[in-house]
């Protein structure tokens, strides 16, 4: 299996959090990275780096241009404000039903970024971008003939839409791969088995019949992103009944997890793709700081083997999982599931 990274994505290392009132480190740190890249080691793989950049079009498919445009610039016209931060972090959000776009940075920011957990430094929209580009080497090698590929993409992003990005995410490379393999294949589906939902990916597909999205996560009742990710979102317009949600008491482990997998695997069995993508964020973990589930190593095993044996050409894309002793090993056990390497 194909894997990539991009050193570049460790220019995002962001500082700012803010969590339950308190000022706190953010959790989407570069080190991140270094332990995901210690459990492909276990494994044998080593990465290869991106050949190429994103491509424009791509990212268009995906984000508007307003988005586009403020992520370019953000940091640079942040800096002209007296006594600026090192990070763009708003302090407002556009929440008015009727509403038009800011001319000013703090309106801007307001308007593209839907929390605190994504602050943009210097150099964040570089990374980001390598990020992209590590989804979309990935979806290309899938596209030509690889069985699988995995991007060890940072920052994550399925909590991005199409216009706004949020919790520690920037471009959505989950719905990079797709598009890329949209290039191509007539029908894509998603899988994300992140602890949270992936509400980004949601809705830039809300509306689309040729991408069904299944997203297994914690109850959004008491967890993050909190306002969707429930049952009743199934999809709206031609894409009615291709977004699923399957959310998941907190106190659930390795078999209820795989249960939903086991249905959500069913589901696109029916839809009968060209092509998958998983959403691998190994937050599920029972370790994992944000302590969302409590999936286990053999949950992570398991579930690896039982999307496997749906036999689709596969892309894995990284998404959450967080500093924990236990992130490598997630990752191991996940692929050894998925590739019988052990």
């Amino acid at each position: 299996m194909k894997c990539y990274y991009a050193a570049a994505t460790e220019l995002h290392d962001p500082v700012f959090r803010l969590s339950a009132g308190v000022v706190a480190q953010n959790a989407e740190q570069a080190e991140r990275a270094h332990l995901l890249l210690a459990g492909l080691a276990k494994l044998g793989y080593v990465t290869e780096e991106p050949s190429a950049g994103i491509p424009r079009e791509i990212l268009e498919k995906v984000h508007t241009e307003n988005f586009l445009k403020f992520m370019e610039t953000a940091w640079t016209e942040w800096q002209t404000l007296p006594a600026a931060g090192k990070e763009v972090i708003p302090n407002v959000h556009a929440l008015n039903a009727v509403k038009t776009y800011p001319a000013h940075i703090l309106g801007k920011a307001g308007w593209h970024l839907g929390d605190t957990s994504a602050p943009i430094g210097e150099h964040s929209w570089v990374a980001a971008l390598a990020g992209a580009a590590t989804a979309y080497a990935a979806a290309q090698a899938v596209l030509q003939g690889a069985d699988a590929a995995y991007g060890l993409c940072r920052p994550p992003g399925h909590h991005s839409s199409a216009d706004v990005a949020a919790g520690h995410c920037i471009v959505n490379n989950t719905a990079i791969a797709v598009e890329t393999l949209r290039t191509k294949y007539g029908k894509v589906a998603v899988l994300d088995i992140d602890v949270h939902h992936g509400n980004g990916t949601q809705d830039i597909f809300f509306e689309r019949d040729d991408v069904l999205t299944i997203s297994i996560h914690a109850t959004p009742e008491s967890y993050y992103p909190f306002f969707v990710g429930y049952e009743h979102e199934t999809g709206a317009g031609a894409g009615e009944g291709f977004n699923v949600n399957m959310p998941l008491a907190r106190s659930t482990s390795d078999d209820g997890w795989c249960d939903a997998i086991a249905a959500a695997l069913d589901r696109i069995a029916e839809f009968a793709p060209d092509a998958l993508v998983v959403a691998l964020g190994l937050d599920a973990h029972e370790n994992d700081p944000l302590k969302g589930l409590e999936v286990t190593f053999d949950g992570f095993t398991r579930a690896g083997s039982m999307i496997a044996a749906a036999d689709l050409p596969t892309v894995l894309i990284q998404e959450g999982g967080y500093l924990s002793p236990d992130l490598s090993m997630s990752l191991t056990a996940f692929l050894s599931g998925y590739t019988g390497r052990t």
